[in-house]
């Protein structure tokens, strides 16, 4: 069996994030990329799930040049391989048109089974690419993991919501999505730093999906950015004195920013 696992280099949550003037796109160059941490708790997962039993890893990510150092992190984990697709036309794509990529690069992958993707990325926070990776593979998605066990042919995860926890079966192959409380993911050891040098990484363009430049970036985007504005800077609170009225004027703000 293998197991695609689906990475994404982001903008470091600690650096100012903002979008480019020419575009309107996220502008990645200026700032500090990294793995996007909830992406190693699926790498994590899927490494767990190999090392039960007989099955192979393979890493997959969309992204320039350097989503290079994002692979070689989750390789040196201990992912057996990867697939990179790199093309300048995929620049601006939106969350629909990336999961045709995405599903497009699944099916270069021989005896895929299992995919595993994190709930959401840390720049686009669409939440949804796994439902959608679902409907274009014709595979039951099952999202927001905090528990996955992969047993013969069905996989079962433990999902949390407000009323309680459920359990949700599916046979494979599946999506699944993970959340943050479903594993620590490990720290690459010396040796599998130096491991990840040597395995294999397959960059691959749209042409090699099958795709055309206009299914994918701005073009082929159902959903663009048409305006932005930089955050507002912070304003002092609004002080209350409590002369013995304070409670009536804490609700009477309350009431005023509709929070009751």
């Amino acid at each position: 069996m293998n197991i695609v696992v689906l990475i994404k280099q982001v903008p470091d949550t600690w650096s100012e994030r903002t979008l480019s003037d020419a575009d309107k796109t996220l502008d990645r160059a200026s700032t500090d990329a990294v793995l996007d941490e909830i992406n190693e708790r699926a790498v994590e997962e899927a490494l767990k799930i190999k090392e039960a039993g007989d099955a192979e890893v393979t890493v997959l990510t969309v992204g320039p040049d350097r989503a290079t150092d994002a692979i070689r992190k989750a390789l040196s984990m201990g992912a057996d391989k990867a697939v990179h697709v790199n093309d300048d036309a995929i620049h601006g794509s939106d969350a629909v048109a990336t999961a045709r990529v995405l599903a497009k690069a699944i099916g270069t992958v021989d005896d895929v089974q299992l995919v595993l993707a994190g709930n959401e990325a840390t720049d686009g926070r669409s939440g949804a690419m796994a439902g959608m990776l679902g409907e274009l593979l014709g595979w039951p998605s099952l999202t927001h993991a905090n528990e996955l066990s992969v047993d013969g042919g069905t996989a079962t995860i433990k999902r949390e919501t407000d009323e309680g926890t459920c359990d949700v079966t599916a046979s494979l192959p599946a999506v699944v999505s993970v959340g943050e409380k479903i594993n620590e993911p490990r720290y690459p050891s010396f040796k599998g730093i130096m491991a990840a040098k040597k395995k294999p990484v397959n960059a691959i363009g749209i042409a090699d999906l099958g795709l055309d430049a206009n299914e994918v970036g701005l073009a082929g985007s159902l959903t663009q950015v048409d305006s932005f504005a930089p955050r507002p800077p912070k304003s002092g609170g609004q002080k209350v004195e409590d002369e013995g009225d304070g409670g009536a004027k804490i609700a009477e703000f309350l009431v005023g920013q509709k929070l009751i």
